[in-house]
């Protein structure tokens, strides 16, 4: 469940799938857009296709260019392919102002990278057992690629985001982030949907809150307000 001050909280069913969760991500039980108040630095972070770090080509042993694995997101017809793996920059491992939004930005990779891909084991590993959406996340993806079926779409965006930097009576920071989410379904094998999500044209203000603990920053909290 999800606290909000605008809207009562979206419950996670046992079948909410994967393009359901985008919903509980932005609030989409919610209207209206959601501009953040704390300094907005506009850009974007729809997440990059998971995949290897490099592109273009590589070569053989004999030297023989071959071209490397093509992206392909996901279709009726089937999931994602050859996703690139979203890579930390260097920045988001520093404990400052820009450090933490650049963490935010790459978390959040991380979770579209889950919805392409199933694999949600990055987000658990920079994210503490205390975050309930992480949690939700985590059963909606994997309700999502069960069997044979997958996502597709749904993956998020950020419009904009900004911290204050400043120390909460936990220990934790702040960010404030304004987001969208794409249409998205889950769907299975001969055409079968079994959830189709269509969010709002507006984006919606997120709050996340992280530690900073051996180097490294983990998410504790990320909810509507």
């Amino acid at each position: 469940m999800f606290r909000t001050r605008a809207c009562s909280a979206v419950p996670v069913s046992v079948r909410v799938g994967a393009a359901g969760l985008a919903a509980v991500l932005v609030l989409g039980g919610c209207s209206g857009s959601g501009n953040p108040e704390a300094e907005a630095a506009q850009g974007s972070s729809s997440a990059s296709p998971r995949g290897s770090a490099s592109s273009g080509e590589t070569a053989t042993p004999a030297g023989t260019p071959v071209p490397t694995a093509v992206y392909k997101p996901a279709t009726a017809a089937g999931p994602a392919e050859n996703v690139p793996l979203p890579v930390m920059p260097e920045l988001a491992k520093e404990k400052s102002k820009e450090g933490l939004e650049a963490f935010a930005e790459y978390w959040f990779s991380l979770v579209n990278y889950g919805y392409e891909t199933g694999d949600t084991s990055l987000v658990k590993e920079l994210s503490g057992p205390e975050c309930e959406l992480c949690e939700a996340f985590y059963v909606a993806i994997e309700k999502g690629y069960e069997g044979e079926n997958w996502v597709q779409g749904g993956t998020l965006s950020i419009v904009a985001l900004g911290t204050k930097f400043v120390e909460t009576p936990k220990g934790r920071y702040q960010v404030i982030l304004s987001i969208k989410s794409a249409p998205g379904n889950d769907r299975g094998p001969n055409g079968l949907i079994y959830r189709e999500h269509t969010p709002s044209k507006d984006s919606f203000a997120q709050i996340m809150e992280a530690t900073y603990m051996e180097g490294r920053w983990v998410v504790d909290l990320v909810e509507g307000i």
